[in-house]
């Protein structure tokens, strides 16, 4: 992987045909087709998307940008009308010299129906607003009233739309179809079918998105059900992501269910750090405490999806045996320190360090900046620097066999060799032959990648920094506790060379520290380089330094990263 690399410059667009319609009265000009929502291929503008590139609201359950159109739940009928023409083929027009409108007798639905020039689409006449009430009424038919105990309740569509755009009173007096309620759908899903509107969303996704074929629609009418095939469990990396397309409280997460109301969580822009792709997600937490990951859409990485082995990946976060103190360790006796009087007996022995005796592991699953400072610390020592690679099965959309979420940042930074790995047996020969006398270790727990205990008795100094406690923190002279992601912020920089931030959600344990902060701390004093004082300018100035970041600002990276040619 090269490191001298420059901001991706995207391919200069070809010309796109545009069409001229009137939506609410308001023309707007958008492209004949656009990119189809699973294949990517061109296909004709809806009136949807026409209201949608005006930011009129156009209200939808099906319909969903990223899945092929189903066309049935009704609700997002509108009126239109379309140029009258006459024998010639030609249009007529007004007095006035404008074309004559002929508004078509029957409404359409604005997801499947393609836009053509000069169309006239009405999305908030009188009829159009009779309609959604119709619709939803026919939808509360047979849904329960339970929106109290829904765990959908706040994110519910059906909620918003009742109140946006239903009746103040239903006129149902028949006894309610009453379907199965928490059916085990599989591993991770629960569905109450009472609440199902038949969107078909999570078909759609699970067969045409996913490539699995399990769910379907069972029984007629209003007996309808969604199932799984029989005698399988819906069972795939994907299935959570049907409960974010539910439009309703039908499909739930079982790790989720019950745990926490929506409108309690703060939310928080973040990165999956599961793999290499890292997916856009968004936090959500109460009270210093992680409930969920969501996917966020980004465009470039992982469209709106996320796989359920990242999405589950976090209850380590809060795990009781996590490293909250600081210890210091001589001889066999280990004592409880603090960051005050821990950092200057760790600079000092530091100091003392000669050149070429030192070793540096830095995780790929540290941020960015926290490798470009142990890069520094390693330079500064001559050191021989490495990274832990982790990889496992791969699949076809998200999941990457490179398991760290920051294999590239570590080696833009230079702290990681290539391949990744390679250095561990040279620094294991080091540690036994006697020449390397200090480790230093984040992230990592060496013991497991052939630097055993026994090797890490013959050190003169071995400094870990960890989230949980391994035999490598146990072995440490000094155990500085360091911070899961959500706990900080920073950059990772996936497989693809899209460098994106990620935000702080929740607060640290203890006395655990970001990383970051406490290698600026010592840097200056073992160094003489003293980074700059805020995450940004160390961004800034780590970009400057590294040519794969060159011309790329903490500023430019917005909320969905920028890429750059690896």
């Amino acid at each position: 992987m090269s490191t001298n690399a420059k901001i991706e410059t995207p391919p200069t667009p070809a010309p796109v045909e545009k069409i001229k319609v009137k939506v609410d009265g308001r023309e707007v000009e958008v492209p004949k087709t656009m990119p189809d929502g699973v294949t990517g291929k061109p296909v004709p503008t809806t009136m949807i998307q026409a209201c949608h590139a005006i930011k009129v609201e156009v209200p939808h359950y099906c319909y969903h940008p990223r899945l092929p159109v189903a066309g049935n739940c009704r609700m997002c009928l509108v009126e239109f009308g379309t140029p009258a023409m006459g024998p010639d083929r030609k249009p007529i027009l007004n007095p006035d010299g404008t074309a004559k409108i002929l508004k078509s007798p029957r409404p359409a639905i604005a997801c499947a129906t393609p836009i053509s020039p000069g169309m006239e689409i009405y999305t908030n006449t009188p009829n159009v607003r009779f309609m959604r009430e119709g619709i939803l009424e026919f939808l509360l038919i047979n849904h329960p009233l339970d929106c109290p105990i829904c765990d959908q309740a706040g994110e519910c569509k059906l909620q918003e739309y009742s109140v946006d755009h239903g009746q103040t009173s239903s006129r149902f007096a028949e006894i309610k179809v009453h379907k199965p309620k928490r059916v085990d759908l599989g591993p991770r899903i629960i569905l109450d079918d009472e609440r199902c509107i038949l969107c078909t969303r999570c078909i759609r996704f699970t067969r045409d998105v996913v490539g699995d074929d399990a769910l379907g629609i069972v029984n007629r009418g209003s007996y309808n059900t969604i199932t799984a095939y029989p005698g399988k469990p819906f069972d795939n990396n994907y299935s959570l992501n049907t409960v974010d397309l539910c439009p309703v409280g039908a499909l739930t997460s079982k790790d989720f269910r019950f745990q926490m109301r929506v409108w309690f969580l703060k939310e928080t822009k973040s990165l999956c750090t599961s793999c290499g792709t890292g997916c856009n997600v968004v936090v959500g937490s109460r009270e210093d405490r992680m409930f969920r990951y969501k996917p966020r859409e980004n465009d470039s990485v992982n469209a709106t999806w996320m796989c359920d082995h990242g999405r589950l990946n976090y209850r380590w976060i809060h795990n009781p045996e996590r490293l909250v103190q600081v210890t210091v360790r001589n001889g066999a006796a280990a004592t409880v320190s603090d960051w005050k009087s821990a950092m200057p007996q760790l600079a000092a022995r530091l100091k003392s360090a000669a050149p070429g005796t030192v070793a540096v592991i830095g995780s790929a699953r540290q941020t960015t900046e926290e490798l470009f400072l142990l890069a520094k610390l390693a330079r500064h020592f001559q050191a021989v620097t490495d990274s832990v690679p982790r990889t496992g099965p791969a699949d076809h959309l998200l999941l990457n066999a490179d398991r760290n979420p920051n294999s590239t940042g570590a080696v833009f930074t230079g702290l990681a060799a290539t391949p990744m790995g390679s250095n561990l047996g040279k620094i294991a020969e080091g540690i036994r032959s006697g020449r390397i006398k200090t480790l230093i270790v984040f992230g990592e727990d060496v013991t497991r990648h052939g630097i055993g205990a026994d090797l890490l008795a013959r050190l003169d100094l071995l400094v870990a920094s960890d989230i949980l406690p391994n035999a490598t923190t146990k072995l440490a002279h000094f155990v500085l506790p360091g911070c899961a992601h959500v706990e900080k912020r920073g950059t990772f920089v996936n497989v693809k060379g899209h460098v994106q931030k990620f935000m702080k959600a929740i607060e640290p344990k203890g006395d655990a520290r970001a990383e970051v902060e406490f290698l600026k701390e010592l840097l200056p004093t073992v160094t003489g380089w003293t980074a700059p004082r805020s995450l940004e300018g160390l961004f800034n100035q780590m970009a400057g330094e590294i040519p794969a970041l060159q011309g790329v600002t903490w500023a430019a990276l917005g909320d969905t990263g920028v890429r750059v040619q690896i």
